[in-house]
């Protein structure tokens, strides 16, 4: 187990966690091996079944706003333990009212789309400008020109299946918003498609271990995949974490159908992440053979999993990652990676109480 910014991962088979007054002892085989005092921690991962809490250890948790994020080996979300929210009923009843209106709905769906597709692009120009292959080069550039098109389309459209007012709403019949939604969800679906078509063309290093063929997941069918899957994770659990602190409820979204025991918010959130942090990062740690084909188990029947070394790599690349500072496009300060989760669910929120006449997503050049 480690602890990273202010986050405790419990990744140790057969660990049992205590309460000791205002500390949490964490023990393996009866013994003891950390002890952390409760307000050093915002949040707890643990992975895998075989890790346990204390129905003391979990008051305490309760009591101090910690929440307990229950995972899979693999880094998949099974469930969430937090108590009794400390949060604004005016703001999430706005957020109530905005996913049963159909034209809000549209709008910050649109704004996600916009926010992923415009990141997706400035990963595959950045990867174009970093290689010596011209030819790969080319194709790179290539998808990015796609992608281009589909922003222009959500953008600025062309006919009438997207008419935007001058503040940049959607302003359809309910009926035509419904299916502009769905069209929204299209052309998010189009870019990824072309997106992933590319994406071996990322790697510099060790593209035969890390061969891409076609996203897969639940389980992933290839080292690569086994490493998105996982970055997601733990993109997903930083998303709901902000928006729950915000006060929104992350199972309410607008991008994503609201599914049970999904969290659809957090889902719209992480999608201007993902090419943002995640496929960055999992590029990077591939070509600085941070992470090998050493840090993988290959089951039978194609399932891959990470080897308790490789988990704990990532673990700890993903938050070193997150320490680096950028300047946040609407802001204009400095902060760092970690804390734009916070801001955008934070801006997400202004725009759901009337102060933003859109949500804004976090693109970075």
């Amino acid at each position: 187990m480690e602890i990273k910014q202010n986050t405790l991962f419990l990744t140790t088979e057969n660990t049992y966690v205590n309460r000791d007054h205002l500390t949490l002892r964490i023990e393996i085989a009866k013994q003891l091996v950390l002890a952390v005092p409760i307000h050093h921690l915002e949040s707890i991962c643990v992975f895998g079944h075989s890790i346990a809490l204390s129905p003391s250890a979990l008051q305490l948790c309760w009591e101090h706003g910690v929440n307990v994020n229950y995972l899979s080996e693999n880094g998949y979300l099974l469930g969430r333990w937090e108590g009794v929210p400390n949060s604004s009923v005016l703001l999430r009843q706005a957020q109530y009212r905005a996913a049963d209106d159909v034209g809000k709905t549209a709008s910050i769906a649109r704004q996600c789309v916009l926010g992923k597709l415009n990141n997706s692009r400035v990963s595959l120009l950045r990867s174009a400008r970093e290689t010596d292959n011209e030819a790969e080069k080319q194709l790179l550039q290539t998808c990015a020109d796609e992608i281009s098109v589909l922003l222009r389309r959500l953008t600025h459209p062309l006919d009438d299946e997207l008419e935007l007012d001058e503040t940049g709403t959607l302003r359809l019949p309910p009926s035509a918003l419904r299916a502009a939604t769905d069209r929204i969800r299209g052309y998010e679906g189009q870019a990824a498609s072309l997106y992933f078509e590319v994406f071996a063309l990322h790697l510099r290093q060790q593209r035969e271990d890390f061969a891409f063929t076609t996203r897969s997941r639940r389980p992933p069918r290839d080292a690569i995949n086994c490493l998105l899957s996982y970055l997601y994770a733990l993109v997903r659990h930083d998303c709901i974490a902000a928006l729950t602190a915000t006060g929104l409820d992350p199972f309410v979204g607008y991008l994503h159908a609201v599914r049970a025991n999904r969290p659809a918010l957090a889902l719209d959130l992480m999608e201007e992440f993902r090419p943002l942090i995640a496929d960055r990062l999992a590029i990077t740690l591939i070509n600085r053979k941070q992470i090998t084909k050493d840090d993988f188990i290959f089951r039978e029947g194609g399932t891959v999993e990470f080897t308790k070394a490789g988990r704990k790599a990532v673990i700890t690349a993903y938050q070193t990652r997150k320490k680096d500072t950028v300047t946040h496009p609407l802001l204009q300060q400095e902060c760092p990676i970690g804390h734009l989760y916070l801001l955008q669910a934070r801006i997400l929120a202004r725009h759901l109480r009337g102060d933003l006449e859109q949500y804004l997503p976090c693109v970075l050049k």
